[in-house]
């Protein structure tokens, strides 16, 4: 399979890119590619590019784009604003969510959040290395903590909020979902998950003031905070995002299964 590498700058027909030491060292000596090898190369802005590996020092490599394989395509505008939570499953979230397709990752501090300190490098590399592997042409912005009411003080009029409410008081998220008109479904919007121990009452009733908040229940079982995130992005995207588009085709048999 060709590797995929996320690059920050500008792709064109003959342009030339000189690769730093940490993509070097994996093309090199993590995938034994020499002169001649292909790339594909996407910056989030000019699609997807073919390149080819035109020259090799100690300390990086030379590629040269060729042609476009992929034109810049619309995503939903989907945010993910979530309490941090430990750092294992806090890569896993960075990961899931960018294969989920959301457009930023917004940690949120609430009452009960038990972790403050997040490693935003951290998340944007995770992030990074899951829009490489499945072929994602955009990264998502990594936006620095929030508290969740200076979050809710500036939360944009026109984006829809669903809010993942562990209290019950909520509709189940596939009947609220479906039922929404058709501006709704075009319109920006974001999933807002708690910590471990849930939302405080009166975080809850500051939501609940926001004119276009969603509060809905995950079914009857107890979720995870980070599981939560990713079954509320999941309904999302199958019923309003762009799971409802014809699946692209694979390049090779070997995307199918990507490493974990």
């Amino acid at each position: 399979m060709t590797p995929r590498l996320y690059i920050d700058a500008a792709l064109g027909a003959g342009s030339a890119i000189t690769l730093g030491p940490e993509h070097t060292h994996y093309l090199r000596d993590v995938l034994r590619l020499g002169v001649g090898a292909p790339v594909h190369l996407f910056n989030g802005r000019d699609g997807e590019w073919r390149a080819t590996i035109a020259a090799a020092s100690k300390r990086s490599l030379a590629l040269q784009v060729e042609d476009r394989t992929r034109a810049p395509a619309d995503e939903p505008d989907l945010w993910l604003c979530f309490a941090p939570v430990k750092k294992a499953r806090l890569d896993f979230i960075a990961e899931k969510a960018t294969e989920l397709g959301v457009g930023r990752l917004q940690p949120v501090i609430t009452q009960r959040t038990i972790v403050e300190r997040v490693n935003l490098d951290r998340l944007r590399a995770n992030a990074v290395e899951a829009a490489e592997q499945t072929e994602r042409l955009t990264v998502p912005d990594v936006a620095p903590p929030l508290a969740l009411a200076q979050l809710l003080a500036t939360w944009p009029q026109e984006r829809h909020l669903l809010v993942a409410d562990e209290t019950g008081g909520g509709r189940p998220v596939a009947a609220m979902l479906a039922a929404l008109d058709a501006p709704a479904r075009a319109a920006p919007w974001a999933v807002l998950t708690g910590p471990e121990g849930g939302f405080a009452p009166a975080e809850l009733d500051m939501i609940g003031r926001l004119a276009m908040v969603h509060a809905v229940g995950l079914g009857p079982r107890i979720l995870r905070a980070d599981t939560a995130a990713l079954a509320a992005l999941a309904v999302w995207q199958a019923i309003v995002g762009d799971w409802q588009a014809a699946p692209r085709g694979r390049r090779s048999h070997e995307t199918a299964c990507m490493d974990t």
